[in-house]
């Protein structure tokens, strides 16, 4: 079943203590900071990091801890004897792309399928340009205030992993592989992965519970790069600057617009299709910084769009001799399928669990990337689980508490899967 047809006594029972796990979660000020001096980026992320070690162990699980780098990590044992490990990923960060401190997280019990008025700012969550709201009639939805993000990306996901755990440790007849936990910092930057020890970790796979709609498993994700333009202008008093003056946020400017806008663009792309996307400038007349995302799912496609953003750059500065440009290209991660594809019981095991569910699985490729992209290429296959939120990094975003609790009921079957699998 999908939607609003689903229903679950395994969810049903997870669902209070995990709503009262993501009131207190969303709650803490997590943001990510990009350009990090250290681990984690923010003082916010070790508060919950912190929050998550206590809870874990009152929870009944061991060795739970934060290193110096802000990571947590614990183990729940096994009861099969097997000494199969797996590993169950979230991160605590939230984007530093729209405002996330002080979340007010509201709960709107038995969602009527109509407009959600949000008590501040205006923001309304509108069904009619929102079709997986208008799935939720009945469902409890989750939102902030209209002014902050939720956080939901991913202390949802946070939540599903300590709400499975937990009822898994208060059962011990049900069977389980030994369970590796980990919390990573500054996903939300492309930093996730970094300082993530995968030997300490020993586990064989892992999944990172960060997706979207109820019934998700990803095994694909899009090859990133992450593109600074930087361009050098001349700066000079502007009441003397006749014939001296080159203004370096012009030329910015016109980069910018020289870009198609009709194709290559995240607003007008969907699917397999990837695209170049400015995200931010920062500009004086002296000088000025476009940093670009450069997204595609093939290695080829990839390429020429990077050809295409420098190209364009520099064809722009080139119409004025006195301007330089700098163009520096990072690969953030790379399609996790190249790595997942050798290990197909992973995937094999993440299906079967959200069926033994309830929910008929979607296999679909991310727009985007998790931890796993970097985990999967280092080494650990890590694909990605659904966490029933939407609408991420915006200040419309919102979670349904059902479809929160099928994604931590479908860890607790992802468990007993395991252990038929790993005998």
């Amino acid at each position: 079943m999908t939607g609003a047809s689903y229903t679950s006594p395994l969810a049903e029972a997870l669902a209070p203590g995990l709503l009262s796990r993501f009131d207190r979660y969303v709650r803490v000020d997590t943001q990510s900071r990009r350009d990090r001096t250290g681990s984690p980026s923010t003082p916010g992320q070790l508060e919950l990091g912190r929050m998550l070690v206590a809870e874990c162990s009152d929870a009944g699980l061991i060795d739970a801890e934060i290193d110096q780098h802000g990571y947590v990590t614990a183990t729940l044992p096994a009861t099969d004897g097997s000494g199969l490990v797996i590993g169950l990923i979230a991160h605590l960060d939230t984007t530093p792309d729209s405002p996330g401190a002080g979340v007010q997280p509201i709960v709107h019990r038995s969602y009527d399928g109509g407009v959600v008025v949000l008590p501040r700012e205006g923001t309304c969550l509108d069904p009619a340009s929102m079709p997986e709201l208008s799935a939720k009639r009945g469902h409890d939805i989750v939102t902030a205030s209209g002014d902050t993000l939720l956080g939901a990306d991913d202390k949802a996901g946070v939540a599903a992993i300590m709400s499975a755990v937990a009822h898994l440790a208060a059962h011990p007849e049900l069977p389980r592989p030994t369970l590796r936990i980990a919390f990573t910092p500054d996903e939300e930057i492309g930093e996730g992965a970094t300082l993530f020890d995968l030997e300490r970790f020993g586990a064989v796979c892992a999944y990172t519970i960060d997706g979207s709609v109820l019934g998700e498993v990803q095994d694909e994700t899009f090859t990133a790069y992450e593109a600074i333009l930087t361009v050098h202008g001349v700066e000079v008093h502007p009441g003397q600057a006749t014939g001296k003056l080159v203004n370096a946020l012009r030329l910015a400017a016109q980069i910018v617009a020289a870009l198609p806008s009709d194709t290559l663009t995240p607003e007008t792309t969907s699917g397999r299709e990837g695209f170049i996307h400015p995200y931010e400038l920062t500009a004086t007349a002296g000088q000025a910084q476009i940093r670009a995302i450069v997204r595609d799912f093939g290695e080829e496609e990839l390429e020429r769009h990077l050809a295409l953003l420098e190209h364009t750059a520099r064809e722009v500065v080139a119409a004025e001799p006195r301007a330089r440009l700098e163009f520096d290209v990072r690969r953030q991660y790379r399609n996790m399928r190249h790595y997942i594809d050798a290990a197909p019981r992973v995937i094999q095991a993440a299906l079967e669990a959200i069926r033994a569910e309830g929910i008929e699985p979607l296999r679909r490729p991310i727009r985007g990337g998790t931890d796993g992209s970097r985990l999967s290429e280092m080494g650990l296959p890590t694909p990605n689980i659904f966490t029933g939120g939407h609408e991420y990094h915006s200040v419309c975003e919102w979670a349904s508490v059902q479809d929160m609790a099928a994604a931590a009921a479908t860890i607790v079957r992802l468990a007993e899967v395991w252990t038929r699998m790993g005998q």
